[in-house]
């Protein structure tokens, strides 16, 4: 870390920094070319050099940093990054207790008070997801601090940053013992294999918890399930272990089947019974029109961003298209599942999405119900982008 350099925020954009907003975004930066180096601490001044807060430099895809605080005599050091773990891992006390669950996010970056940080627990081990070069910058501070609260079994990390925002391929294994993979958690007990040291993803998106517990518990049992965009078949397991009469997972990766194999397995279930697909989803949609296919149930959770062969989708320009097609693979009075983890627009905007599709299909629908991040994955009330998920169940009238 370098020398504290001071940042001029421009009039509009002070209040909000003053309020809470935890984001530097570059336009609100009056002098950026001050920027030198990612991880520089940065006093955050008006252009009339009032004090608003310290933050620090690093490059995301949503800004040029984050503040960390707006206390002038707070100093960002061992005792500043222990204070805030302490703070989070307190928040999530309950969680340790629960042992039908044994993952979850412990420290969901600006929402505990650092962006650019998460912290994720998984069965006695912690992974660090460093989101820019700035963060990694407190790396040895932040690790010591982590060390002083927390027992671990092993930590590892996921360098989830580089100049065109990929992730940074690395021995992940960071301090402690290394786990012996797969390693198995519980989410409301269902077993899942988990990998810390394979790439950017885990094996399984925990912000989803409360979705797939929901599945499981009260929409699956006798139903035919979709999953599409299935990943490893997180969300096909749970229908299964809920009672689904078949489910059929669908994605394009080649390893999404043996990975959902694999969920299945440890599990003790028969993925014989279940139909695991590679294929483009769009492609999917097209054979499964053809054969009359339907469903009971049906999962739609696109990444936000996806590009085939053949096929480029954006969530913000082709959802409503999306589910349109989803639609006609639903049965009457079935039910779909519309989720998003896209920030760049709300709840409200997600809905003009869903109701634009049943009225290009010419079908009447009925919203069950709505799900938003679950309580691990605190957020900041004036950061509302960090709220990114979006859940809908939709029953088809």
């Amino acid at each position: 870390m370098s020398e504290m350099i001071s940042l001029q925020i421009k009039r509009k954009d002070a209040g909000k920094i003053k309020s809470g907003f935890p984001l530097l975004k570059k336009e609100a930066i009056v002098n950026p070319h001050v920027l030198k180096k990612e991880g520089q601490l940065l006093r955050l001044v008006t252009e009339s050099g009032e004090f608003l807060g310290t933050g620090y430099y690093g490059k995301q895809n949503k800004g040029y940093g984050w503040v960390l605080t707006t206390n002038e005599r707070e100093k960002i050091d061992e005792s500043f990054f222990i204070n805030k773990l302490s703070q989070a891992l307190a928040y999530r006390s309950s969680f340790f207790q629960n042992l039908s669950t044994t993952a979850f996010r412990v420290f969901n970056g600006e929402g505990d008070g650092i962006g650019g940080l998460t912290i994720e627990y998984f069965e006695g081990y912690y992974v660090i997801n460093w989101y820019s070069e700035g963060i990694y910058a407190f790396k040895d501070l932040i690790l010591s601090a982590l060390k002083k609260v927390v027992q671990y079994k092993g930590l590892y990390e996921k360098k989830r940053f580089d100049q065109q925002g990929q992730y940074i391929e690395d021995d992940d294994f960071v301090d402690g013992e290394r786990a012996q993979f797969p390693l198995i958690i519980k989410e409301n007990d269902v077993n899942f294999a988990t990998y810390l040291n394979d790439g950017a993803m885990v094996g399984i998106f925990l912000d989803q918890r409360n979705v797939r517990e929901r599945i499981k518990d009260y929409y699956a049992k006798h139903k035919t399930v979709l999953n599409l965009f299935s990943y490893t078949g997180a969300f096909s397991v749970s229908a299964a272990v809920g009672g689904a009469s078949k489910t059929t997972s669908v994605d394009v990766a080649n390893r999404s089947l043996s990975k959902t194999i694999e969920q299945f397995s440890v599990n003790q279930l028969d993925y014989e019974d279940e139909n695991i697909i590679v294929e483009d989803v769009f492609h999917y949609f097209k054979y499964a029109k053809r054969k009359e296919f339907t469903y009971d149930l049906v999962i739609l959770d696109p990444p936000s961003f996806a590009r085939s062969k053949k096929f480029r989708f954006s969530v913000a320009k082709d959802y409503q298209k999306l589910l349109e097609d989803t639609i006609d693979l639903t049965n009457d009075n079935g039910v779909i599942v519309a989720s998003t983890n896209y920030s760049g627009f709300d709840m409200k905007k997600f809905k003009t999405f869903i109701d634009g599709a049943f009225k290009a299909k010419g079908e009447r629908y009925k919203i069950l119900e709505e799900y938003k991040l679950p309580k691990d994955f605190k957020t900041n009330p004036h950061f509302k982008e960090g709220n990114y998920l979006k859940v809908v169940f939709i029953q088809k009238a």
